[in-house]
């Protein structure tokens, strides 16, 4: 009997997913996060942020805990399928695994991922009264799990909705409130459509009831129709601010121009991603990195990308020392991406190190273990360092990937100096933790680099999503930004967010072009995390006290 019934119960599983899945409001709302991915770059439609989730907040508008979260987690689920589906393109392709597996390995990246929108809405209906969900609660609750997504297992937070205004008017709050709180606008934008069509349809709902004469009609509807009418002056005027306050910030100088300029010269060597770790390739990519560099002694600023030189700093010392001195007589600083092993400490590093001039006086630039070097802080789990090594390595390549056993470096380092100007790096992904940004900014920070390699993702969506995070860390903290990396996507962007100069992608190719250094601090670059939470913790206290 015991046999019969577990392949029944199992059919009975399979028969009630496949129920839910053929419900036509099961499928508005997966593929109304499936489609979110064309609100970002590379297509840039960023209106669909301020619409598509109303789509699911209308769903569950009173629901229950359980219901919102099932809801916001099957919406969840295909936003990141869509959006984050480049990470299968460096799973499938140096991963080393079966299809069906990494497939199911991307499938359960999106799950993790969708946790958190999901806990998201469970809490919201969970402290409101009733326990059904009160959707003016959702943005500040929503922020929150977003924090959680960007720090729990290291985070990796990717995709939040605020990043697909960067074009759009809502990113003059970016200055003030940073890509966090236009994520809150953005849900409070589509909360409010979801208001105002309630309100409509409840209007046209009790004007039909009463031109029925065959219902004889408590006078009292009469009124709650002037009450449900009165009821969309609160979202009109939400919207009505948001714009009026966008346009106004939108006409403040953060910054000043200083006057003070730099010429730069962005290498991108387009190393092929299965070529690039081979030891033979070592001399032919360092030559080809030279041969670049030389063309380009006329400028400032030389930037090479992540671990453009592959092989380890201690063994290259003859390599290093003469493009050091190649520098120091052309008058120039190179910055590149390079690997150390530590002697002292036992250990490896993702580094970035400045070769030539650090400032008009020097004649020495670069020697071994110098100060003058930022080590990556914040590791990419797998790619960069394996968690339970000692179990997953065995399992699949992708568990042992080329230089996939680093250590992290401290979380505030000195600014980088190069030609006199203090230079804050990031090192990949790291650009997309603002919190570690501000952390590492001083009153004295000229521009910000970052330096990748996104070869890893082919002729994916992923680096220009990268990109997009990039461009929005430019208006949050008002600094340049340089962008370096191996097939791109290259870029040198303004302290407004504006790209200034862009190199094709794929192509070997040197990025040339001014930077204009600016004075002066937006309020996001002095108190992210004071703004951030104040974004979570205000509005739930207010609505609290008011009763909401």
């Amino acid at each position: 009997m015991t046999n019969h019934s577990k392949p029944s119960k199992l059919r009975l599983i399979a028969s009630s997913i496949k129920g839910k899945l053929s419900t036509p409001k099961h499928w508005i709302t997966f593929f109304s996060g499936f489609l979110l991915v064309f609100a970002y770059a590379p297509f840039s439609y960023w209106w669909l942020s301020l619409i598509l989730p109303s789509l699911v907040f209308y769903q569950i508008r009173e629901a229950s805990p359980k219901v919102a979260a099932k809801t916001v987690g099957l919406f969840a689920f295909g936003w990141f399928l869509s959006g984050i589906s480049w990470v299968h393109v460096s799973i499938d392709q140096f991963g080393g695994m079966p299809l069906v597996f990494s497939v199911l390995l991307m499938f359960l990246l999106c799950a993790y991922l969708a946790l958190f929108p999901t806990l998201a809405a469970y809490l919201t209906a969970r402290i409101a009264k009733n326990r059904q969900i009160n959707l003016w609660l959702l943005p500040p609750i929503w922020l929150f799990c977003e924090y959680l997504r960007s720090v729990v297992l290291t985070g990796f937070p990717w995709l939040s909705l605020g990043y697909s205004q960067i074009e759009s008017p809502l990113a003059s709050f970016a200055p003030v409130i940073g890509e966090v709180g236009i994520t809150a606008i953005v849900l409070l934008v589509n909360i409010c459509w979801v208001k105002i069509y309630c309100t409509f349809t409840a209007v046209f709902n009790c004007s039909s009831l009463l031109k029925n004469r065959q219902n004889n009609l408590p006078g009292h509807l009469l009124i709650d129709r002037k009450k449900i009418l009165s009821q969309l002056s609160i979202p009109l005027s939400l919207i009505l601010s948001v714009l009026l306050t966008s346009n106004v910030l939108s006409q403040i100088k953060w910054t000043e121009l200083t006057g003070k300029t730099s010429s730069v010269a962005l290498i991108q060597g387009n190393i092929t991603q299965s070529l690039k770790w081979e030891p033979e390739q070592e001399w032919p990519i360092m030559l080809k990195y030279l041969e670049l560099t030389q063309l380009n002694y006329d400028a400032d600023l030389i930037i090479w990308p992540e671990s453009a030189v592959t092989a380890l700093e201690p063994s290259i010392q003859d390599y290093l020392i003469t493009v050091n001195s190649d520098a120091i007589l052309n008058n120039t600083a190179i910055i590149t991406g390079l690997l150390n092993y530590s002697y002292a400490q036992n250990a490896y590093y993702n580094g970035i190190v400045v070769l030539g001039k650090k400032n008009a006086e020097d004649e020495q630039g670069y020697y071994y273990n110098h100060s003058n070097r930022y080590y990556k802080s914040h590791l990419l789990p797998i790619g960069e360092y394996v968690p339970f090594q000692e179990l997953l390595r065995p399992i699949a390549p992708l568990f042992n990937l080329p230089q996939s056993s680093f250590s992290a470096g401290d979380y505030v380092q000195p600014n980088l100096i190069a030609k006199n100007l203090h230079i804050l790096p990031l090192n990949c992904f790291e650009i997309a933790f603002p919190s570690q940004l501000a952390a590492n900014f001083t009153k004295d920070t000229d521009m910000i680099l970052t330096v990748s390699n996104d070869a890893w993702f082919g002729h994916s969506h992923g680096p220009h999503q990268h990109f997009e995070i990039t461009r929005m860390r430019a208006l949050e903290f008002a600094r340049p930004v340089l962008r370096a990396t191996n097939n791109g996507i290259t870029g040198i962007i303004n302290h407004k967010g504006v790209v200034t100069e862009i190199a094709p992608q794929f192509e070997e190719y040197v990025l040339r072009g001014n930077v204009n250094f600016v004075s002066g601090f937006t309020p996001y670059s002095q108190w992210p995390n004071l703004i951030l939470w104040l974004m979570i913790l205000l509005p739930i206290t207010v609505m609290k006290v008011i009763r909401v």
